[in-house]
């Protein structure tokens, strides 16, 4: 993973000159002033755990696994917010852990939590580093330094159920990886979010991950099954049968919790046979109104289908739909459907009647391939756009159907408000019976300093989607940038909840300082 961007850096690109004279004339984009500083510019605090200390760590895990390098420390420094990489670009390294530490097994997990409780040392749980919420900054006060334990050892298939079709897996596997593994007993999670190519199976659990294929597999935490988490206060060993009326399920508790309770050392996984046939198409709507109730219908009435989304009109005519073609989009919203399994022409027929019925025209298969070929490639664009001079960020949240036009207004209108004539561009990315998520990218200018420009948006936008009646996050998780808003969200009594359960698994407050818990 590139250290100040995304991804692998032989797959960076430059925009087209005709991208940047638009960006030039219609929001005012001008250059950076300076490049990007290279890796051995990166400014860090000066590591304040003691010799002592290191080789505590080294004493649980080895020392070749105990990681004190500069190299290392940046690369553990923050995650992948348009925040985190404009601070890295321009060197600043100051939420840089002391040293970085690789745990070998459960055991060794337990042990290393019991020593930074003892010690007073943060820990940071990191597995892909793809958090855009500021999930990987922990407060260093009152600690006497932090440590990023980088689950990446953990990375095996332990078995496979196939009666049951549940797979045990460690949470350091990176998602690619979980797929070959699992495809090698014709099986598959189904789980791909945007930051599937680098994102860990722990991390998927701990942000309530939601992938692209959600509408056909389901969000990442219905395919938790049991997980095994150490926490300060010992093991929590969860799940012991696919449903229970034994008390609340502490399943929920862990997923999403972002590491403030517990490490996450196991993951028992429903999986599914891998599909047959997998065919995407597209189909253009007159406006976002219709477009949303032709996908509310498919949610409610079905057949639904493996992948469904849809932008709105600036997204379509942008062409953000399809990364890899940007600038070549239409007029209208587009919607992209995929069907994978069996059955698919049953299912594809089905949904296409609904589709017609409610105003849909017909594309054909191109814009489905199109978007499947660049459906992780945005990442990359938004590296382009910051090195041509442009903050480019996205947010999400989700509402129930009735409130869904008031949220998207909402949003739309505070960002306008806050970044004056920004670029905003929305789809829907997630459909349930009850209600969708809203994804937004935002393109704008950098004014002064931009790290504040964007945070005073975000503070405006967040507002707002409270104020409207949507959730702060539908998949991207609280971190520290959500943090007061979920403190709105969830009430004086949910936060009492959650610092209640803080308390009793982290009496010491080592596990990820400063993250999702008011």
């Amino acid at each position: 993973m590139l250290w100040s961007g995304w991804g692998d850096p032989a797959l960076a690109r430059e925009l087209p000159e005709q991208v940047r004279e638009l960006l030039r004339e219609v929001l005012g984009v001008r250059s950076p002033d300076a490049p990007p500083v290279p890796l051995d510019s990166v400014r860090l605090p000066p590591a304040t755990l003691s010799a002592g200390q290191l080789e505590a760590l080294a004493g649980v895990t080895g020392a070749e696994h105990v990681l004190t390098s500069h190299e290392a420390r940046v690369r553990h420094t923050r995650g992948k917010s348009t925040p985190d990489l404009l601070l890295m670009r321009v060197g600043d390294g100051s939420d840089a852990p002391d040293a970085v530490v690789l745990p070998g097994s459960h055991e060794e997990v337990v042990a290393l939590l019991a020593l930074c409780a003892a010690e007073r040392i943060a820990v940071v749980p990191f597995g892909g580093g793809t958090s855009v919420v500021g999930g990987l900054v922990a407060s260093r006060s009152g600690f006497a330094g932090v440590v990023a334990l980088d689950l990446r050892r953990l990375d095996r298939l332990v078995s496979v159920d196939a009666e049951s079709m549940v797979a045990e897996l460690q949470p350091g596997l990176r998602a690619p990886e979980a797929e070959r593994l699992l495809g090698a007993h014709g099986l598959t999670l189904g789980h791909f979010p945007q930051s599937y190519e680098y994102a860990t199976l722990g991390g998927f659990a701990a942000a309530r991950s939601s992938g692209q294929a959600s509408a056909g597999y389901g969000r990442f935490d219905d395919m938790v099954a049991g997980l095994t988490v150490a926490t300060p206060a010992g093991t929590l060993e969860l799940g012991r049968a696919p449903r229970s009326a034994a008390g609340p399920d502490l399943r929920q508790l862990m997923l999403g919790s972002e590491g403030v309770f517990g490490v996450i050392t196991s993951l028992r996984l429903r999986v599914r046979r891998l599909p047959a046939e997998k065919v995407y198409e597209g189909w253009r709507f007159a406006s976002f109104r219709e477009g949303s109730a032709a996908l509310r219908a498919l949610a409610q009435e079905g057949p639904l289908p493996t992948v469904l989304r849809l932008s709105d009109e600036t997204e379509t005519m942008i062409g953000l739909a399809r990364p890899d073609a940007i600038g070549g989009g239409d007029t209208g919203c587009l919607v992209i459907a995929g069907y994978e399994g069996a059955s698919v022409a049953e299912r594809r027929a089905g949904a296409a009647a609904v589709l017609s019925r409610l105003g849909g025209a017909p594309l054909g298969e191109a814009p489905g391939e199109a978007w499947e070929h660049g459906r992780f490639s945005a990442p990359y664009l938004r590296d382009s756009l910051l090195a041509a001079g442009a903050t480019v960020e996205t947010l999400e949240t989700a509402a129930f159907w009735s409130g869904l036009p008031r949220l998207y207004d909402a949003v739309r209108l505070a960002l306008l408000g806050s970044l004056g004539s920004p670029l905003v561009m929305c789809h829907i990315s997630h459909v349930y019976e009850t209600g969708a998520s809203l994804y937004f990218t935002v393109v704008t200018a950098q004014h002064g300093d931009p790290v504040e420009q964007w945070a005073r948006a975000k503070e405006a936008v967040t507002t707002a989607i409270v104020e409207a009646g949507g959730t702060v996050s539908h998949h991207h998780g609280v971190g520290r940038e959500h943090r007061r808003a979920y403190a709105t969200e969830l009430g004086p009594v949910g936060v009492e909840i959650l610092r209640a359960v803080k308390s009793r698994l982290d009496p010491a407050g080592i596990l990820n300082p400063g993250v999702l818990v008011p």
